[in-house]
């Protein structure tokens, strides 16, 4: 097969993961090997591909990839999540533009159009994933509204019902007005914002007085059913038992008493708007006072608003504002932050509002989650800093509010057969209702004509928080062989934000119902940011097309790019020019495979070098194994892309290519090149997991393969036991090398001219790499002194003093001047650094490791001092 002059990545990715699609290489199914499992994030079906992604799915990869080259049953479960919210936005949107309006389809209607947009649209970002690398389990592909998977979401609710952990409850929720649905406590993300605080005179009934009152939320003053004061302020002790009037309603409303009301807040008086405010209700539940709500389900104001009718809230609060400056019932306004709920979804401000819902006890079910991560280590969070984080979560739990106002969804399971809010049953299906609805009315003739089924959906994270389960079927089938073999899974990788919505659900969902971990390891990836670090986002414009990235860097380069500055835990600060240096690898790799292929290969005997640079190399690459099998242990993905990032860089191309090359235009030896090709071969099965198109690639272009010996499933390097003495030698050597090489770029000696190396081996190091050091510093001989040599230019490596004799190659008094002034530029830096390590009062307080620097430095300027004084003697 030809080799191409350059890697070209766009020409060979889609063939290469078309070649693993047609082997089933990704295809898992029980055997008896252990088996690795991955289920992935589940993105929306409304997604596409991000930065976020690609760096969340090329971990889950090389996670993958290794498994399956360790010889493991490797199963990564793809899917995406139904995403209730976002979804039906976008349906609602859709259907918006072609002059539709929701409100008038039925439900069965809106769910075709919904299926038909989910069909059309959904499931974009699965095909993405595969540009990028993915070895997912196609086949196993599962949506959280297939029929199985809202067939166990359904099973599960009916579960807990019978359970008694979930109940129906008229509750103050938090409410979405732009999806028009509630939402769990955790999707309310709360932020800092300016406002004004308006405060407002109430008059007192029966007299002049007044009573001054401080708000955030003027317009809800038309929901006032009381003011409160603190019992214990004598301010208003002359109040109690009388009645205020709501200004602009001129409703009258009691003034009540409550240790609740913070006197040093505002005026000390608390308006009370009980179905605006929880706090607001619990003290009217307290004091039995009247509930108005005066916002619609879309915040615009109701007919409790009064000439405000049909106005969105924030419209009437300016408004209301200069209604009542006007009237004389604005005091005075002040700047205040207040902190402000809003959407995780539609960043919409959240409307505190009582509703009917449903929720699920959580503070038992939690209890074994909790344990997991905090106490016996079951499940265990990388990096552990997170383990505060959901320690505080796990501890502070509320009950779950996991019905939503929505059709996009699994419908909740509960039946209604008479006119009390307390007139229904639970179960799986309508047929199961009709007789239990017969046996709890004491009404036989009940049909499903008679039952009205709740309209509401349940949460999404309600199905997302089985996906380790009910991806497998343990849900429907507890005791089927997949759950059995592929439960637990191993890894978990994901981000932080999620730690609570999905992470801690699915530990809880998985001792409730299985009585076992979902999976063992958490690996919770940072954000990723710009190089000003701010979080990407289509907003600011500061995310780049991730598939244009692809095509511009490769697959590989992207993929290596993203890993490079992505350590566990901590956020990611992209620059492209990341993926031109991961793009840069990929040619190197590339060029030196070229190199080593346009080589003669000719039966003759090996050279002393070569032989040493292999075995040097060989205990280099199990010295360097260790190292990755170790990062890989910690969830340390970078460190260890890093580790064989520099193996293959330096190491392999740098110094062993170097060493094994055969002079020009001559032939390499049999025996080094067919080593080579297996160090090489070795080499590409380590890059494999993070680079998997350029190394198959490469892979295949070695020798002709069949599908069983393609490098997708080939095997991880084994670790075996390795000398670490010629590692170390070969350390010193390069520093030798190093020391030639400064001396043939400072005095211009061409690397043709061969030159001739004496030492003075105080250090007593052995002649094993003398070979080496012969070779690439073009050295004829090595000859071991027991003095200086005169005549010489000189440099050390540790406390041992090379000599390389100059005569006739180079201008001696120009050398000698050169080196006086460097002697005597030394010489003035080391005594700037004595002076200053000779003031005591630097010594004292300077921290330890600042006097030590400076100590370094007058040390290394002393070396560099005798070293220069004996060049110049030996110069004459």
């Amino acid at each position: 097969m030809e080799i191409p002059s350059k890697y070209e990545p766009n020409r060979v990715e889609e063939r290469w993961y078309s070649y693993w699609e047609s082997q089933d290489f990704f295809t898992s199914t029980p055997d008896d090997r252990e088996p690795y499992t991955i289920v992935i994030p589940p993105p929306n079906v409304t997604g596409v591909l991000h930065m976020g992604h690609m760096l969340n799915n090329t971990i889950q990869d090389v996670l993958i990839r290794k498994a399956r080259l360790q010889g493991k049953n490797a199963c990564w479960v793809p899917g995406m999540d139904h995403a209730s919210i976002a979804t039906e936005a976008k349906v609602v949107a859709k259907l918006k533009a072609e002059g539709i309006d929701k409100a008038t389809l039925s439900r069965e209607d809106f769910l075709k159009h919904a299926w038909d947009w989910t069909n059309e649209y959904g499931g974009v970002i699965l095909k993405q994933l595969r540009k990028l690398g993915c070895s997912c389990d196609w086949k196993r592909t599962k949506f959280t509204m297939d029929d199985d998977m809202s067939a166990s979401v359904i099973k599960v609710f009916v579960d807990l019902y019978k359970k008694g952990l979930i109940y129906r409850g008229y509750r103050m929720v938090n409410w979405d007005p732009e999806a028009k649905t509630t939402l769990s406590d955790e999707e309310v993300i709360y932020e800092e914002r300016n406002g004004l605080l308006y405060y407002l005179a109430y008059e007192i009934e029966g007299s002049d007085e007044k009573v001054t009152i401080a708000t955030t939320r003027p317009e809800t003053i038309l929901g006032d059913t009381a003011i409160c004061i603190n019992p214990n302020d004598e301010r208003y002790t002359h109040l109690k038992g009388k009645k205020a009037i709501v200004p602009i309603s001129g409703r009258v409303i009691p003034i009540i008493e409550d240790a609740y009301v913070d006197m040093e807040f505002g005026t000390g008086c608390l308006k009370v708007t009980p179905a605006h405010d929880e706090n607001d209700k619990n003290l009217g539940d307290k004091h039995n006072l009247e509930v108005i709500d005066i916002f619609n389900e879309d915040a615009s104001l109701n007919s409790f608003g009064l000439h405000y009718e049909g106005k969105d809230r924030f419209v009437v609060r300016k408004e209301i504002a200069k209604e009542l400056e006007e009237k004389g019932f604005l005091v005075k306004t002040e700047q205040h932050v207040n902190k402000v709920g809003t959407s995780e979804r539609t960043k919409a401000v959240i409307e505190p509002r009582l509703s009917d819902q449903w929720f699920l006890k959580m503070e038992d079910l939690s209890k074994p989650a909790l344990e997991a991560v905090m106490e016996s280590g079951d499940v265990k969070l990388f990096p552990d800093k997170f383990k505060n984080t959901y320690r505080h979560w796990m501890e502070n739990i509320r009950d779950w509010n996991i019905s939503r106002q929505l059709w996009w969804g699994q419908q909740i399971p509960a039946y209604f057969y008479g006119d009390g809010k307390e007139d229904f049953v639970v179960a799986e299906t309508a047929e199961e209702a009709v007789q239990l609805a017969k046996e709890a009315s004491g009404n036989t003739a009940l049909t499903l004509a008679d039952l009205k089924q709740d309209p509401d959906v349940l949460d999404t994270w309600f199905s997302s928080w089985l996906w380790p389960i009910s991806v497998f079927g343990g849900i429907l089938e507890p005791e089927n062989e997949e759950i059995k073999y592929y439960y637990p899974t191993n890894d978990l990788v994901t981000g932080p934000d999620i730690l609570f919505f999905w992470v801690a659900r699915m530990i809880v969902a998985g001792y409730e119902f299985r009585d076992a971990r979902p999976f063992e390891n958490v690996y919770l990836t940072g954000l990723v940011r710009d190089k000003q670090r701010r979080k990407m986002s289509k907003s600011l414009g500061n995310s780049p097309d991730a598939l244009k990235l692809i095509e511009q860097f490769g697959a590989d380069g992207v993929r290596v790019g993203l890993l490079l500055s992505s350590a566990a835990g901590n956020d990611l600060l992209f620059d492209e020019a990341l993926c031109q240096q991961g793009s840069n690898f990929a040619n190197k790799i590339w060029n030196g495979f070229r190199l080593i292929k346009g080589w003669e290969v000719a039966d003759i005997p090996q050279p002393e070098a070569a032989r040493i640079g292999i075995d040097w190399y060989k205990a280099r690459y199990q010295q360097v194994l260790v190292e990755i099998e170790d990062h890989f242990s910690k969830y340390r993905i970078s460190d260890a892309l890093m580790a064989i990032y520099k193996l293959v860089w330096d190491d392999y191309s740098s110094w062993l290519l170097e060493i094994v090359k055969p002079a020009y235009q001559q032939p390499i030896d049999q025996k080094t090149f067919d080593e080579v090709i297996g160090i090489l071969e070795d080499n590409l099965k380590l890059l494999h997991p993070f680079m998997p198109f350029l190394t198959e690639e490469v892979w295949q272009h070695i020798a002709e393969r069949d599908a069983k010996e393609a490098l997708c499933v080939a095997a991880w390097p084994t670790k075996e036991t390795f000398d670490t003495n010629i590692v170390e030698e070969f350390a010193f050597a390069t520093e030798v090398i190093a020391g030639i090489r400064t001396i043939r770029k400072d005095k211009n000696i061409p690397n043709k001219e061969v030159l001739e190396l004496s030492i003075l081996n105080q250090s007593g190091t052995s002649e094993s790499m003398n070979a080496i050091i012969q070779k690439l510093g073009n050295i004829k001989s090595i000859a071991t002194v027991d003095a200086s040599v005169e005549g010489a230019l000189t440099f050390r490596v540790k406390s041992n003093e090379y000599f390389i004799p100059i005569a006739g190659a180079i201008d001696v008094e120009a050398e000698k001047e050169k080196i006086q002034q460097e002697l005597e530029y030394t010489k003035g830096f080391l005594k700037s650094v004595q002076k200053k390590l000779s003031n005591e009062r630097f010594v004292n307080n300077a921290p330890e490791k600042v006097v030590e620097i400076e100590r370094k430095k007058a040390a290394d300027a002393e070396a560099k001092i005798e070293t220069l004084e004996k060049s110049l003697a030996n110069l004459g």
